[in-house]
């Protein structure tokens, strides 16, 4: 086993086992209500058990914390495009001197 796997089980496991005993300890129905407004007849609601309801929302906020840190990164993946870019035009360019400059110098030797 490497390094990472032990510490993978060493904070994985626990997580698990909390969030197992979380859901087996919560599972009594909850009324979600969308409507903010109207208390007593809302618009919109949910029925939900409570430990869906949690994990839901921890679910959304991984997601929303992929989404903003992948938005953030945006200016350094396109300067790497850029720059990935760049080098291949240079070595492109450095192989059709190097060409050049060789046939240049057969063309000299044959004179």
């Amino acid at each position: 086993m490497t390094l990472k796997s032990i510490f993978n089980w060493i904070v994985g496991l626990p997580i698990a086992v909390v969030g197992i005993g979380f859901a087996v300890a919560n599972r009594q129905w909850v009324t979600v209500s969308f409507d903010p407004i109207n208390r007593v007849h809302p618009f919109a609601t949910m029925d939900m058990p409570l430990w869906a309801l949690v994990f839901c929302g921890v679910l959304i906020g991984i997601f929303a914390g992929w989404y903003v840190a992948w938005r953030g990164n945006a200016k350094y993946r396109r300067a790497t495009r850029e720059a990935k870019i760049e080098l291949i035009r240079t070595q492109q360019m450095h192989e059709r001197e190097k060409r050049d400059l060789q046939s240049t110098v057969v063309a000299n030797r044959q004179e």
